[in-house]
């Protein structure tokens, strides 16, 4: 059966995707720990549908607001998760949990700079998925959707393409902030980076679905702009921004503590 209609459900610090059918449900990244009781509340009430209907969560990639949700949902609905193969977990080794811990405490970085309370938002890092897809496959059970690898970002991201109506979500390979299309913060493979964003562009979709904006329509020079502003070298979180993040938490923490 067709796809209906994609619905947003606004997340901790993102915007989460829906797909919906008349009898399955496809769930387009699992957002922060925090939002799966929104994403439960709006299958069960908004479009009153058994928790059974969600068959798949598609994580792009291993950041808080992307994954936290996954396994939390599979538990609830008993949904499948899938996500890009790679040979080695994102947060491995020791490097690994402090930069877990790293993306958790930027969450909370952002999610301060966007008003909001302090929320739980802790997940495994290590991830086991279900299913495990690569560039140009077919979603399982929801064979209208093809993975593209859209590295960059990380070394594994994955964009969803929905060809017949020319939708493509590409969660955080582009960002909409204050009206202007950018590159996320951390960028790990800036080379691959910039021919990720060529491969979305060259696509031509008609609406382009971000984790950070909504359902956007990009312009040929929307894109050639984004690569050429991408960093030549990678640009990641460092200790001083890390160091940096932990005081806003503290100052974060004592203000929500003492808001009535």
């Amino acid at each position: 059966m067709s796809l209906q209609q994609i619905v947003a459900i606004k997340g901790y610090i993102q915007t989460t995707y829906l797909a919906v059918y008349p009898d399955k449900l496809l769930l387009l990244d699992a957002g922060c720990y925090s939002d799966v009781e929104k994403i439960i509340s709006y299958i069960t009430e908004t479009l009153n549908r058994p928790l059974d209907q969600l068959k798949l969560v598609m994580v792009t990639h291993m950041h808080p607001d992307h994954a936290g949700g996954a396994k939390r949902l599979q538990q609830l609905t008993g949904c499948q998760i899938a996500t890009a193969a790679h040979y080695k977990p994102w947060y491995n080794g020791v490097t690994g949990k402090l930069s877990h811990l790293n993306d958790l405490m930027l969450t909370y970085y952002v999610a301060n700079r966007q008003g909001k309370h302090l929320t739980y938002l802790w997940y495994n890092p290590k991830m086991k998925a279900d299913l495990y897809v690569h560039d140009g496959d077919t979603i399982p059970n929801f064979d209208d959707w093809q993975v593209l690898s859209t590295a960059g970002h990380t070394d594994r991201d994955i964009s969803l393409w929905h060809k017949e109506t020319r939708q493509v979500y590409v969660a955080d390979l582009i960002l909409k902030i204050k009206a202007k299309f950018v590159s996320p913060f951390l960028i790990t493979l800036p080379y691959v980076y910039r021919e990720s964003v060529t491969k979305i562009r060259d696509l031509q979709p008609d609406t382009v679905i971000l984790a950070h904006g909504g359902f956007e329509k990009l312009v040929k020079e929307d894109y050639n702009e984004i690569i050429a502003k991408a960093p030549q070298k990678p640009r990641k979180m460092t200790i001083l921004h890390s160091i940096g993040i932990m005081r806003s938490q503290l100052s974060f923490g004592r203000k929500r503590a003492q808001t009535p």
